[in-house]
């Protein structure tokens, strides 16, 4: 996908946004125009550098080319088409539907809006495109391993944290690869050097040779298998035999309890339709449906409790969740601070956090308490989901295990020998300042979840709590109400 990724920011070296006609490009076949796009969007034109990502784009007329920078690489990525122009702004949209929005901000910024990710990227005009740019690098083993731990060097965040020496990891490593290496050998030495970070946002995809990524120790990562058994599981154990009514790709299912309580079951945050690139605008109008039944203005008004859960959830796009938070209050409140790394020599330089707020939707809304339940396989936008509702007006509990510990979008870059690698780069930020990345997010109330005595005693411990601390609240709201 172009551009995905969840936020940073740098100098020469790193991030690098090029918008520009003519000579300082390599020609690039245009895409066909917009009618009347020309004159308003000229403002766009030039070379500009993106605050963090280490990202450069360029257009060329009507096209938008992406390049992947560090102090030692340049290499082409995905491109995308003029897809219009509307007050100032200008549109492009990529081969998987990705919408990618440039606003004006002065004569020398400008904002970078990515369809699907919450907040803008900010750009800044330099005088030229960098050289490497236009000139093609090495291949070999040693400058794909070069290019590797560059773009780690200059984009992770979580060195310190996890107590690891980067370039300590480079000494001990770079001797063992050289011209001769085979591909096995290479793929070995790309992962063990990042498998001591147990970060499920990292991942080296070596097409035939191999593939690499790993969760947090002693969590399950979330496939089709496992989603399958835990919904056939919480049917029979929570819901006496009860199928869940179904949305949204089977992504969301929901079932009304019989104390009066909601219970819905959130898979991921997306793959809601058949669309192909199962693009955000796509996937926004398939959940803007399923919620409108969900929660419907007669549901809304008699439950008097709501248990989500998000025990096995992959992921997906934040924006969908934040659409699911706004039918979950009716005052605007600050979901989370996004912020990226922008120094490729600081590990602790990060761009000022850009506050992300959840504002009320229109139509039928659910105010009341709510408990959450969690788990080590609530990863990604799971976790920005939650971190979104810690300070939801109404009240929620949150139940069960910590969650995965992985919140950015994951910045996706190619290695010279083609191979594609992944890294986060960003930090989603509680209202004091602080995160959840490594650890993830604790619960309220510590339930076990999934366990092979949970499934042997035919027992769903984290369900049973949330049940109970709902109707708890409910008596107690409904005892303290004036008579």
């Amino acid at each position: 996908m172009l551009l995905r990724n969840s936020s940073a920011r740098a100098a020469t070296a790193a991030a690098l946004l090029v918008i520009a006609g003519g000579s300082i490009l390599p020609a690039q076949p245009a895409a066909a125009a917009v009618p009347g796009a020309a004159a308003a969007s000229r403002w766009a034109d030039g070379v500009w550098r993106m605050d963090g990502y280490g990202t450069v784009l360029t257009v060329a007329g009507d096209h938008l080319q992406t390049y992947q920078t560090t102090s030692v690489s340049c290499l082409k990525g995905d491109g995308a088409g003029r897809s219009g122009t509307a007050a100032g702004s200008v549109t492009f949209a990529a081969p998987d539907a990705t919408v990618l929005t440039l606003r004006p901000r002065g004569t020398r910024e400008a904002a970078l809006h990515i369809g699907g990710s919450p907040g803008d990227r900010m750009l800044r005009r330099i005088p030229a495109l960098p050289a490497d740019c236009s000139r093609p690098g090495p291949t070999g083993p040693v400058a794909s391993f070069d290019v590797f731990w560059q773009t780690f060097e200059e984009n992770y965040p979580f060195f310190a944290a996890k107590g690891i020496d980067w370039h300590a990891v480079r000494e001990r490593y770079r001797p063992r690869i050289n011209a001769g290496s085979t591909d096995a050998q290479l793929f070995a030495v790309l992962s063990e050097m990042v498998r001591p970070l147990y970060d499920a946002h990292v991942s080296v995809d070596a097409g035939d040779t191999g593939f690499f990524a790993q969760g947090r120790p002693g969590t399950a990562v979330p496939s089709p298998e496992l989603d399958a058994r835990v919904r056939g599981y919480v049917e029979e154990c929570d819901l006496g035999g009860r199928p869940l009514q179904y949305y949204a790709g089977n992504r969301i299912g929901y079932a009304d309890l019989p104390n009066g309580q909601g219970y819905l079951r959130i898979s991921g945050f997306g793959g809601y339709t058949d669309d192909p690139h199962d693009s955000y605008a796509a996937n926004s109008a398939e959940l803007q449906r399923a919620l409108d039944e969900i929660l419907t203005p007669e549901r809304t008004a008699r439950l008097s409790g709501l248990i989500i859960d998000l025990r096995i959830n992959g992921g997906g796009s934040d924006s969908l969740g934040l659409q699911i938070a706004s039918r979950l209050t009716d005052r605007s409140y600050l979901a989370y601070s996004k912020t990226v790394r922008n120094d490729p020599a600081d590990s602790s330089g990060f761009t000022r956090p850009q506050p992300i707020v959840v504002q009320p939707a229109r139509g039928a809304r659910y105010t009341g308490p709510v408990a959450v339940l969690t788990s080590g396989s609530t990863v990604s936008a799971g976790e920005t989901f939650t971190q979104a509702l810690i300070d939801r007006p109404g009240g929620t509990a949150r139940i069960g295990e910590s969650t995965q510990g992985v919140f950015s979008d994951v910045l996706e870059r190619s290695l010279p020998n083609g191979w594609q690698i992944g890294l986060p780069d960003e930090e989603f930020r509680t209202r004091s300042g602080g995160t959840f990345d490594g650890p993830g997010i604790p619960p309220q109330y510590p339930e076990p979840v999934f366990t092979p005595e949970e499934f042997s005693h035919h027992r769903d411990s984290a369900f049973d709590r949330a049940v109970s601390l709902l109707s708890a609240t409910g008596q107690a709201a409904a005892t303290s109400r004036p008579r």
